[in-house]
């Protein structure tokens, strides 16, 4: 059974709703801040959300979420939201460096043609030889050993950060990060 998410941070605040629909009732588009799954929440009556704002999404009593209204499409992605996107995300990839290293380090193929190490923005065939190559000699153990070690490849967190980002906001046919 997969862990449910606990809390989300809020990436935008809609008091009235999305502007063509019909109902005009508050929603705030979210993330959940472990599985990075967009959401749809409606906060409680008279309760107003901020951007940024971490809200508790949880089985137990909710103070400022009334319901998760569901998942929410990446076409209705407001602006702002995607903004704050970018930064939890930047945030995310820091604070759980370790993860997203040991990616690097246990990174495979996907099928015959194609690498995981291929998805990540920037990188090809070389670098992820390089990588390879650079990883059976010992793991990593940051992002910094990875760019030290491995000559002539893009920022790895920087890669992380946009393939994550184009997962949550792009149609992909494999996914690395997001589920």
């Amino acid at each position: 059974m997969k862990a449910r998410e606990e809390y989300a941070l809020i990436l935008d605040y809609l008091p009235y709703g999305y502007p063509m629909e019909k109902k005009r009732l508050p929603i705030a588009q979210a993330i959940g801040v472990n599985s990075f799954v967009l959401l749809e929440v409606v906060p409680r009556k008279g309760v107003t959300l901020e951007p940024r704002e971490r809200v508790y999404i949880g089985p137990e009593k909710r103070d400022k979420i009334y319901f998760i209204a569901g998942r929410l499409k990446r076409e209705k992605l407001t602006e702002t939201a995607k903004l704050v996107l970018q930064e939890f995300i930047s945030n995310a990839v820091s604070e759980r460096e370790k993860e997203f290293v040991e990616f690097f380090n246990r990174a495979s193929a996907i099928n015959t043609r194609l690498h995981q190490l291929e998805l990540l923005p920037g990188f090809g065939k070389k670098n992820f030889r390089d990588v390879l190559q650079a990883r059976e000699e010992k793991p990593f153990e940051s992002f910094d050993d990875i760019k030290q070690r491995v000559k002539g490849i893009p920022d790895p967190r920087k890669a992380v950060e946009r393939r994550i980002y184009e997962e949550l906001t792009e149609r992909q046919r494999f996914n690395l990060f997001v589920r």
